[in-house]
């Protein structure tokens, strides 16, 4: 194990760094249900949410981490969260929860948390995983609620549908009916295809930068 104050080797994803997209082709399952703004924002926040635990968890217990046990231990800190944050959503966001459905316990198998419990939480002080955790949650949530925008745009021609799913009855009458859409971006090819073109436009803002 490295030193209990060693310097993270990784900085984690901003909000939209090469890392974010790359790491969201690792992700094909959530990518899948990606197909609104409020699905992406959602399920955004819920692995922003484990991965802020998750980091905090393992950064406390670096002390009595056991080299040999390490990946066995975030497995089972991440999946414990997942857990208590899908029978929160079931509770407090059921519409929602259904929309969702089995992407929400497929969080505990994003290598996003285990990769930066590895490269940074059980490297660094509580402080420094904290700040790696909210700074790599932004970017993800922001990817998929970006992609799910996107998607929802041009596959069915509206914007925040079933936003009262996510922000309650008050939010029922939010959504924004723009024109006919695309149904092959609704559908789960959609998501790579917006993918390919959101990190080809952010390559190519940066390379002119």
């Amino acid at each position: 194990m490295s030193t209990p104050n060693a310097t993270p080797s990784a900085a984690g994803p901003g909000a939209w760094s090469e890392d974010t997209g790359l790491l969201l082709f690792g992700l094909c399952p959530l990518l899948a249900v990606t197909t609104s703004l409020v699905n992406g924002l959602g399920l955004g926040v819920a692995t922003a949410f484990v991965l802020l635990v998750s980091n905090a968890a393992v950064s406390a217990l670096r002390p009595v981490l056991v080299e040999r046990m390490r990946l066995m231990i975030y497995v089972v800190v991440i999946a414990a969260t997942v857990s208590v944050v899908e029978r929160f959503m079931a509770s407090q966001f059921f519409r929602l929860y259904l929309e969702l459905g089995l992407f929400v316990p497929l969080i505990a198998s994003n290598c996003l948390l285990i990769a930066r419990a590895e490269l940074v939480a059980s490297r660094s002080s509580l402080a420094p995983s904290v700040a790696d955790a909210l700074r790599t949650g932004a970017g993800f949530t922001l990817a998929l609620t970006t992609v799910g925008a996107l998607r929802e745009l041009f596959g069915t021609g509206t914007l925040l549908r079933n936003a009262e799913f996510l922000f309650g009855a008050t939010a029922t009458d939010w959504t924004v009916h723009l024109g006919d859409g695309f149904l092959l971006m609704a559908l789960p090819p959609g998501a790579f295809i917006m993918v390919a073109l959101v990190i080809a436009a952010l390559r190519a803002i940066r390379a002119r930068r």
